[in-house]
Formats: C-alpha cells, structure tokens, sequence
C-alpha cells in the first residue's frame, strides 16, 4: 500500500522562508488598514458544528465540506468560511455589545475543490464584517476599506461593483423551478453565454428572458446603468440599479472612479447576499482576491436580525502577487556566526546574547572546531565569524 507520508493532500502546499515572510507581510498590511479603520479583531475555531454552515441558509455545498464528528458523534466541520461563524458570535457572546460592531479576523478556511485542479483546499482568509448598520454609509465605508486594505498590498487591482438583487428581481420575471434559476445563476455567474442561452431557448420570449440574455454582458462603466434601465421589468430592478449607481457615483466622487467596473452579471455564489457585491481582481490572476457584499438576512437565522455588510481577502493570492511583481519579503543570512571554542560554550552564548539584544542577527555555532564554522559560515554567506575564547577574534569573510 502507497504511503503518504511525504507529500501534501491535494489544495495543500508547505510554504518556505520568503513565502512566510510575505505572507505575514501581506496579513500584518490587512490587519493595520482594519484596525485603523476602528475594525476589532477576533478567531473563531477552526472546528465548528455543521449547522452553522447549513446548506439552504449558507450556499455552501455541503460535499465540499471537510467533515469529521466529535466523541459525542455530533457532525462538526473545519471552518469553511468565516462570515457565518462571525455571524453565530455576534448572535451570542457580542449579543449584548453596542451596535454597530466593527470585526476583523485573519484565519484559514478549508473546502474540498475535487475536480477543480489549481484550487486550494486551505485559504488564508483577512477580512471584516460590519455588523448592525444599513444603507449606504455602511457600504460605502466598506468599499473604501477595502480598497485602502488591499492597496497597501498590490498597487494595480480593480474592483467590480454589483447588485445581488438585481438578477432577483430580474429573475422573480421567469416561470421557472429554484433548480434552473440557478443553473441560469450559474452561468451569468461564469459569463458562458452558450450555455445561458441554451437554457434561455427552451423559454418563451418575454422581458425577463431577454434581461437575463443581456445580464452577463452588462460589464464596464457607467454607460452600465444607461443599457441596464432598459432591461428593468420590474419596480425592484430598478430601484436596486438606482442604488448601485448612486453608490458608483459616490465611490467616483472619493477618486475611485478608476479602479471601479460596473458588473451586472456579479451574482455571487452564497445566496445570503441580499444587496451590494464587489470583488477584486487584479491582471494576471484568474480568481478574485477579495470578495464580499451585503448580507442583511444572515443574522436572523442565528436568533438576532440585523443589517451587516463585508468581504475577505485571499492573503495567498495576495501574497503571490505580491512575490510576483516584487513584493516579497527577501531572507538575509546572519550578519554574524558565534562560534566558542571547546571550554567557552557558554560564554559563546552569553556574548551572541548581547549582539542579539542590539538588534544583530546572528548564529551560534555548532561545529567542534573553527574551521567547521568557518566552512559554514561561507556555505551560508554569513559576513563574519567571532571566535570565543579568552577573548573575541573576528574573522571577515
């Protein structure tokens, strides 16, 4: 029988040295444009039960959960998402706390992508939720913090701007089953127009087809909102596209206007959005890095109805644009190999002590002799070996 004892499960992958160090770059980047935004940090565990990601409230299919179950044999799975578990401590121990609650969190979430090559299994996710608040104000703040998060980041990225309850409303036109709403979703969602209109044919003609044949092509400017009036069929259509082009406008106004793409065709996956949705993206980079929206609904299902809006981001994607275009974090040898000779051991320790307490980096060596620590030291590229004896002998290399 095969071993596994020496790879990675598949949508795994070991990161070393510079990836750490950029990755934890990128986080620390996140976590300080959150804090400054008056965003407080919390974790949640990485084991939770299955009914907080409950399949028809969350959107998550439950065959691409990480199951396993407790001594109790209660089902529990590895967190595949952080919005919900937010979603569930804001219903209990953040309860009683003042509203609006501003959180933030940086912590891995785990789905199963079989037959999606290139997917990760495990994410690092960075992201906020604010929680309590409605309205324009409150998406507003959280575009902008995301923008300002992101940009510490990576300097060039776009953001798309759309409206979950403009393909609702849009939809609420067709006489059709929940299952080929979503097949339709499905394909606005991936803009594969063969496929959209195959399942468009099989319908008789009506304002509501015909909307939902243009939807995925509603993508660019604000010319969007112009081609889109036409489509509305409905009162909600056109309030939501009122909305959204108003918050455009808005965005514009604070010098975004550059970075922003109307995208109609942006229906995302989790059904608990109910209003604005926005994603990044940035050249090059197939996936979104960042993703969020409005969930007004959500927290109703936890006992505790309140308006919330907010996005992650994909530090590992980041992170590797970051590696790509420059970014990373680069590993430097030690500026200095201590090395005690036989009998000065501890006073080899005692002194790189002092050099590390003024802020030096350095080694200590563990070869028996000098010439072992010098063949190191050049293997290594480490600049200078101090020899520790009765006194210090530096050696420059």
């Amino acid at each position: 029988m095969k071993k596994n004892n020496k790879i990675t499960p598949e949508g795994t992958r070991d990161l070393l040295f510079e990836e750490c160090l950029t990755h934890r770059a990128a986080q620390q980047k996140l976590a300080e444009a959150f804090a400054l935004r008056g965003f407080n940090e919390v974790v949640t565990p990485g084991l939770e039960f299955y009914d907080v990601f409950d399949p028809e409230r969350s959107g998550i299919a439950q065959e691409t959960m990480y199951k396993l179950t407790d001594k109790r044999g209660r089902l529990m799975v590895m967190r595949p998402d952080s919005t919900l578990p937010i979603a569930r401590l804001t219903a209990t121990r953040l309860q009683n706390q003042p509203k609006p609650l501003r959180l933030y969190y940086t912590q891995r979430v785990y789905r199963s992508n079989r037959g999606l090559t290139g997917r990760d299994d495990e994410v690092m996710q960075s992201g906020i939720e604010l929680l309590g608040a409605s309205g324009r104000r409150a998406d507003l703040e959280a575009i902008v913090t995301a923008v300002e998060a992101l940009g510490r980041c990576i300097p060039d990225f776009r953001i798309e701007l759309g409206h979950a309850g403009f393909f609702r409303a849009v939809a609420s036109g067709l006489s059709v089953s929940e299952d080929l709403r979503e097949d339709i979703r499905r394909s606005i969602e991936a803009k594969n127009y063969p496929a959209l209109d195959a399942i468009l044919d099989t319908l008789d003609d009506s304002p509501a087809v015909s909307a939902m044949r243009q939807l995925p092509r509603l993508f660019g400017g604000e010319e969007v909102f112009e081609r889109a009036a036409d489509l509305c069929v409905g009162g909600a259509a056109g309030e939501t596209l009122n909305y959204l082009k108003n918050l455009y406008r808005s965005l514009s106004v604070l010098g975004l206007g550059d970075r922003l793409i109307v995208d109609l065709g942006l229906v995302q996956r989790n059904d608990y959005y109910t209003g604005v949705v926005f994603s990044a993206y940035v050249e090059d980079c197939g996936d979104a890095v960042l993703n969020g929206g409005r969930y007004d609904n959500l927290l109703e299902t936890f006992g505790e109805p309140m308006p919330a809006v907010g996005f992650a981001v994909n530090v590992d994607e980041v992170a590797k644009v970051m590696m790509e275009h420059g970014g990373e974090k680069k590993i430097f040898p030690p500026d200095v190999l201590v090395h005690g000779d036989s009998g000065f051991e501890m006073k080899a320790l005692s002194y790189s002590s002092g050099l590390v307490a003024k802020g030096r980096k350095c080694e200590n060596s563990v070869f028996e002799d000098r010439a072992g620590a010098v063949s190191y030291a050049r293997s290594r590229g480490i600049p200078r070996v101090d020899f520790v004896s009765e006194t210090i002998e530096t050696m420059n290399l």
